[in-house]
């Protein structure tokens, strides 16, 4: 065998490497560059982490650099707050009001974390053949989730097509989980459903038409994937906009490229999300558990479900506008609340003062969910598993073992409230021709509530921020 390391087209292979990429081309049936690993992967496997350990024989720094990214940890950069505490935030501590926390719910949970085996607090995330290269990279279409399994691949997935089968991520792959959060398609963000694995140019200019995938946009170093999601709004870090490909004057209407100084590219690009599918609107936990009929709506969707209560939905939805400087205020475990007021569970930071703040678009997200009504603060119940409220209907023990995993008092007494909860709408670009016109906000019926946000009226008559 040749033992040396050389370079092509900038692509560096060691040794085991280039040996197995030679062996390849020399039997014909394997592109250049790796790009078909029929033949570098012969299997078989009896684990996942087999595959992962067959992947790293190559790609020897791939785990270390994703058990590093928020997509492995759950929480994204640490930030000082305005008292100069570190803070950090990620999915893996946020309360949100769709199915309420992933503490104490794990297996069910994290079924879409990209790594095997996160059944309970105990995971290790320094293992790295519990890395999912799969999830990721299979291109057969085969791949699959157990959705109660902690991240482990259903069993009649063929590990061994998967691994042949590897290649550059897709939207496939990518909506596998976001564009099914929450349960279902469209359930959490009101931009990214079903509609966009094959999406029409007037449901998403860039996938419909170009046809982008996720990655054009959302550019990746060392498996790092730029993109905020609501850690990284708390930590006002990881953000994509649209300037960063779109530049200088990119309208011909000077009066247009004003307004790019004060409103999100997205407000006006963006008219309505949940153009195709529906997108959940309300989920009010205090129904669960009713012996009544389960029900759905004109869409088709479900609106009631004894496990997890009454749910609403809506189709093409306008979004609801705040001034956003990429920021955000977010609930904690144990924060104390008003009963008497609506929690909200995201604070967008941002006013008509702030030069760094833009009128944006968002979906608001809202239900009704359980408290300790002596202590005041929000309860994250054991749902799945063994004492959980889906397997006992039993609100008292799913919040005693809940809390009892989050360090946290549990009183005894529950009630319910309501919360709200600000999604970014970031995608469903809608053509240029479908963008909002002058008079969509300038007019007697147009959609914004200029007096709400700080002006003392439509700025185009009156004195009030430039645009």
């Amino acid at each position: 065998m040749i033992e040396l390391t050389k370079n092509f087209g900038n692509k560096k292979y060691e040794t085991h490497m280039l040996n197995k990429i030679l062996i390849a081309l020399f039997l014909g049936s394997v592109t250049l560059f790796g790009q078909s690993h029929k033949d570098l992967i012969q299997g078989p496997f009896a684990t996942p982490q087999d595959v992962t350990k067959t992947c790293l024989t190559c790609h020897e720094s791939s785990a270390q650099q994703i058990i590093k990214t928020s997509h492995w940890t759950w929480m994204d950069e640490k930030y000082e707050d305005s008292r100069h505490n570190v803070k950090q935030f990620g999915k893996k501590n946020f309360i949100n009001n769709f199915c309420l926390a992933v503490t104490s719910n794990y297996p069910r949970c994290t079924s879409c974390h990209v790594g095997y085996g996160w059944k309970d607090v105990t995971f290790d995330f320094t293992k790295e053949e519990n890395v999912d290269c799969l999830v990721c990279h299979d291109q057969s279409g085969t791949y699959k989730k157990n959705p109660t399994g902690a991240g482990m691949p259903e069993k009649n997935v063929d590990l061994l097509i998967s691994a042949q089968s590897v290649g550059k991520p897709t939207r496939k792959n990518c909506g596998m989980c976001h564009f099914d959060g929450g349960g279902g398609t469209g359930v959490k963000h009101g931009d990214m459903d079903d509609s966009l694995y094959d999406p029409k140019p007037e449901t998403d200019i860039h996938m419909g038409k170009l046809g982008y995938h996720c990655t054009e946009c959302h550019k990746t170093n060392e498996h790092k994937i730029m993109g905020a999601s609501h850690g990284s709004m708390a930590a006002n870090a990881n953000h994509i906009y649209c300037t960063d490909c779109h530049k200088d004057a990119i309208h011909k209407n000077e009066t247009l490229n004003k307004h790019i100084a004060s409103i999100a590219c997205e407000t006006c690009h963006i008219p309505e999300f949940a153009r195709v599918e529906p997108t959940k609107v309300w989920w009010d936990w205090s129904k669960a558990g009713e012996d009544r009929p389960e029900s759905k709506d004109e869409f088709g969707r479900e609106t009631y479900n004894k496990m997890k209560g009454e749910f609403k939905w809506a189709k093409s939805v306008i979004p609801t506008y705040k001034w956003y400087n990429g920021s955000a205020l977010y609930y904690s475990a144990g924060d104390k609340i008003e009963p008497t007021k609506i929690v909200l569970l995201n604070t967008l930071n941002g006013d008509i003062k702030d030069p760094q703040a833009k009128i944006s678009p968002f979906k608001v997200m809202r239900g009704s969910q359980i408290y300790d009504s002596q202590n005041n603060y929000l309860v994250v119940p054991k749902l799945f598993g063994e004492g959980g409220y889906w397997k006992n209907y039993d609100w008292n023990l799913a919040s005693q073992l809940g809390m009892k995993e989050l360090s946290l008092p549990y009183s005894g007494s529950y009630s319910f409230i309501e919360t709200e909860m600000y999604w970014p709408i970031n995608h469903m670009v809608a053509p240029k021709e479908k963008a909002l016109k002058c008079n969509s906000c300038h007019s007697k019926e147009g959609r914004l509530n200029w007096k709400a946000l700080g002006y003392s009226g439509d700025p185009m008559k009156v004195k009030g921020r430039k645009f």
